[in-house]
């Protein structure tokens, strides 16, 4: 069977539960648990590296694509992985009304092989709502590895779905899921359900699945509609009434057979809750006695050498600062591995601007015209380029590896007694290390939080973590006025020491502030959430660098160079346009200079952060310009020169530790901003994220200058 590919046209959907179906072929839901390899299964059916749209109307995300398979082709759509359809959070319901009113022809349900027991329950939920389903056990190669044997043929018959066996990673199983793709798409529905209830339950239902039968006319099942009427969920209701084309809870013959059947139940003692206990109940058990039938274990301590690790990484003692350790190293990689590169960006990218100067000028261009898109624009945006580039050229790929090898949730595990503390949620410890990279990448990834107030939250404390964009000033005021003294491979680490202890600050601040939202405009108590730790996995090299370089660094440059090159404009502008013969630039910074002289900055440094909004990287070369009445960007030749034009201007180490405080501690930058607007939908939460890190980082910053003057 020949399998191949194509991108769909589009990444959203046209309304919430609407896909194109590309040359008419039918359309194919992907479901699953998180970590089951459910988007290597995606991206090896569709040949896409997860390009992302959003459900219209929703912050969760939806990746879509095609695959022929012979003469037949397929719209693929990798839906929210889940553990449940039970709606318990914005994934749980698009994946659920996808399922079900999204017009999907079938749906693979991915597995995991090494711990089917836990995914049978997504598999029996879904196996309720459409008999279309078909079941990939996936990770087969891991399960031989563990000694774990899966019978496919027992679970196919058990389950009464198709089954077949897969290890997506290297390409296997991938052609003959397709080839039963369609005895899925035209089966029968079984004769009897794969979940049974107990008595009272299943006699409750079939007074009304008979009525239902009538009315739904193969639209939707009759006993999974039947049990969501029971639920008495009045939003799913409704989207049933609009699926099925009239008011279910308004029709006679329906609502007079629900009723006679809850009251049957509440006769036995069994009211709405308790109703939803028993049916979860009753697929985990289901789930369970399947999953016994079907799966061998030659070695009962498969899992013995993940748990051994554990002990280690999630210690209650040794786990955070282990966390810290394997923080200073990543960063100490970083550091040392981007100053080379960065250096020959910067003088590459210099160079061809001066090119593109002599080249203007030799076509007769207007000298300002040079002068504002050569040293006002493109030096801008050589300098955004050559400091965020190989930094982040060197982090994603680390921070990918650390998440690919299956640490991050043990992160999110040691990090979550200190967010339960500030009424927090745990998962924030993941978006706040997404912030490392880039802070509007954490701000998308608290689409993860189910609570909108904990959402919230993590939302407005992200910025507190520096991203990629800070660090090179940080680490470069660190080194001229910190660790002059040291040399070689003692300075190196004694930088990357400060700096970890810089970053540890930064989450001592988010743990307070999501402590003080918790208890003032956010109140609330911290919810309770599942956290799998996925098995510990030989990290895929080639895709986490093609992942992280395509998806992390080229996105997050692209668009802070989106907003540097506006910025630039502003920046040549401020610096060529004089009053009274004085520079623009240099007039706003002696405005500033009283109030940024109290909390231990000075005119110029808190000018360069207010201009610096679009993007963090060009707060240092405005600096430079103003310092120097330069009416463009400059290039220092090395840090002992920028050292000295800095202390021939009135820098000391109480500027230099209120600079680092500050660069810690302010608003976040314009992507950031813009980012929390489209997630929030609020221009009042968007001026809270802006206002909070800055009233910090002054308070903090006023507090340190004025004690170090009191002492130095």
């Amino acid at each position: 069977m020949g399998l191949t590919s194509k991108s769909v046209g589009k990444n959203a959907c046209d309304n919430d539960f609407t896909v194109e179906r590309i040359d008419g072929g039918k359309v194919i839901a992907l479901a699953g648990n998180p970590n089951v390899g459910k988007s290597t299964v995606f991206n090896a059916l569709t040949g896409m590296n997860q390009h992302t749209g959003n459900w219209t109307g929703k912050t969760v995300q939806n990746a879509q694509g095609t695959c022929t398979a012979g003469e037949a082709t397929y719209t693929m759509v990798d839906i929210p992985g889940t553990y449940s359809l039970l709606a318990h959070s914005a994934e749980e319901e698009v994946a659920r009304d996808f399922i079900c009113f999204g017009g999907t022809d079938a749906v693979i349900v991915v597995c995991d092989a090494t711990c089917l027991e836990r995914n049978l329950n997504l598999v029996l939920q879904t196996i309720e709502i459409t008999e279309h389903t078909l079941v990939c056990v996936n990770l087969l190669d891991e399960a031989k590895k563990k000694k774990i044997t899966v019978d496919l043929a027992k679970l196919s018959e058990l389950l009464g779905v198709p089954v077949c066996g897969a290890a997506a990673r290297n390409g296997e199983g991938i052609s003959e899921m397709m080839e039963k793709l369609p005895e899925v798409i035209n089966r029968k529905p079984p004769q009897k359900p794969c979940v049974t209830y107990s008595e009272e339950v299943e006699t409750a239902l079939s007074m009304i699945t008979p009525v239902l039968e009538k009315k739904l006319l193969g639209k939707l099942s009759p006993r999974w509609t039947a049990i969501r009427l029971l639920d008495r969920d009045e939003k799913l209701n409704k989207s049933i009434s609009d699926f099925i084309g009239f008011d279910i809870d308004m029709d006679e013959d329906v609502s007079r057979a629900v009723y006679t059947a809850a009251d049957y139940l509440i006769e036995r003692g069994i009211d709405s809750q308790k109703l939803k206990d028993m049916i979860v109940t009753s697929i985990v058990q289901n789930g369970e006695k399947i999953a016994e039938q079907c799966t061998a274990f030659e070695r009962p301590d498969y899992y013995e050498r993940d748990r051994k690790i554990d002990r280690i990484l999630t210690h209650k003692i040794w786990g955070v600062p282990i966390m810290a350790a394997m923080l200073l190293v990543i960063f100490w990689i970083t550091i040392e591995g981007a100053n080379y590169p960065s250096d020959l960006l910067f003088g590459a990218l210099f160079a061809l601007g001066d090119k593109l100067s002599a080249l203007m000028s030799n076509i007769g261009a207007p000298t300002w015209l040079n002068s504002m898109l050569v040293d006002g624009v493109y030096r801008v945006l050589a300098w955004v380029t050559a400091v965020m580039l190989p930094p982040m050229a060197i982090f994603f790929p680390l921070f990918t590896l650390l998440e690919d090898v299956g640490y991050l949730p043990r992160v999110a595990f040691n990090l979550d007694k200190y967010f339960k503390k500030a009424n927090a949620c745990g998962k924030q410890a993941l978006t706040m290390a997404m912030g490392f990279g880039c802070n509007a990448a954490g701000v998308t990834g608290c689409r993860i939080i189910d609570s909108p107030r904990e959402r919230l939250i993590a939302i407005l404390t992200n910025s507190f973590v520096p991203c990629n964009g800070r660090f090179p000033t940080i680490i470069a005021v660190i080194t001229m006025f910190m660790t002059a003294g040291a040399a070689g491979f003692g300075q190196s680490f004694l930088s990357v020491l400060i700096l970890t202890a810089v970053i540890i600050l930064g989450v001592i601040l988010t743990f307070l502030m999501s402590r003080f939202l918790s208890a003032t405009v956010l109140k609330g108590v911290p919810s309770s959430f599942a956290l799998e730790l996925p098995p510990y996995r030989r990290p895929q090299i080639g895709k986490v660098i093609v992942r992280s370089i395509f998806d992390r660094t080229i996105f997050v440059l692209g668009r802070a160079v989106a907003v540097a090159a506006p910025a630039g404009f502003v920046i040549w502008l401020l610096g060529t346009v004089q009053i009274g013969g004085t520079p623009l630039l240099t007039v706003c910074a002696d405005f500033l200079d009283p109030f940024a002289s109290f909390i231990g900055l000075d005119g110029v440094i808190l000018l360069a952060f207010i201009l610096g909004f679009p993007a963090n990287e060009i707060v240092v070369p405005i600096m430079l310009m103003a310092y120097m009445s330069e009416g463009k960007i400059v290039e220092y030749e090395s840090l002992d020169t920028l050292k000295q034009l800095l202390i021939d201007n009135g820098w000391t180490i109480t500027t230099a530790v209120c600079t680092l405080l500050f660069m810690l501690c302010h608003f976040p930058c314009s992507t950031t901003c813009m980012t929390i607007k489209k997630e929030t939908g609020s221009l009042k939460w968007t001026a809270a994220a802006f206002f909070l890190p800055f009233a910090v980082g002054i308070v903090i910053c006023a507090v340190a200058a004025n004690v170090m003057r009191i002492f130095i």
